[in-house]
């Protein structure tokens, strides 16, 4: 999964690394929406995602092949309840943080920690954004010092290929750890 606030590059980081054409849900934002979608900081976004982005990462050449399929969830808090249904199965996620709206990132995290699905936190690089330091993010989010925190450019390939080998050697660590993760809370996913 990829989840993260919105407009925090969830798309963009599926379509960059998904050798398939992806599945987008990109739909226009409306007048509708405007009072609950804050623009703040992201003045030019005009599309948002309304139920999920799907792509495919094949990685051959890894030290045990692997064939990864892409969710990025939409980023709106309404939407968290598809996130259980995206997380079922999952190896893991990645938290795409935005460091000039950083408060959109405590739901996914937080969720994620619920649910107890391991994930990575990668800051995306926004152009023109201040750059922090990860220590500095880890802080701000108050992660634990086992959830991997890095950098990445969602538009670059190889920058969202790198984030994704760091999920997945992160969820095979965190599975070799300890006890399998809980189940997912139920809600509106089985309704």
């Amino acid at each position: 999964m990829i989840a993260g606030g919105f407009g925090a590059g969830k798309t963009t980081a599926v379509g960059a690394v998904s050798e398939i054409t992806p599945l987008s849900t990109e739909e226009y934002l409306t007048e509708a929406s405007a009072d609950v979608d804050s623009l703040a900081g992201i003045e030019a976004k005009q599309t948002t995602t309304v139920a999920f982005d799907f792509g495919r990462l094949s990685l051959p050449d890894a030290p045990v092949p692997l064939e990864l399929f892409l969710f990025g969830t939409p980023g709106q808090d309404r939407f968290v309840d598809l996130w259980y249904d995206l997380s079922r199965g999952a190896v893991g996620a990645v938290v795409l943080v935005d460091t000039r709206r950083l408060e959109s990132s405590f739901t996914p995290v937080s969720f994620f920690e619920d649910i107890g699905l391991p994930f990575v936190v990668a800051i995306n690089q926004f152009d023109g954004a201040h750059r922090y330091h990860p220590e500095q993010v880890r802080t701000a989010l108050e992660l634990p010092t086992s959830a991997p925190v890095v950098t990445c450019d969602a538009r670059d390939p190889n920058h969202v290929a790198g984030v994704l080998l760091t999920l997945v050697g992160h969820a095979v660590k965190s599975a070799s750890a300890g006890p399998a993760r809980p189940a997912a809370t139920t809600t509106l996913q089985d309704a």
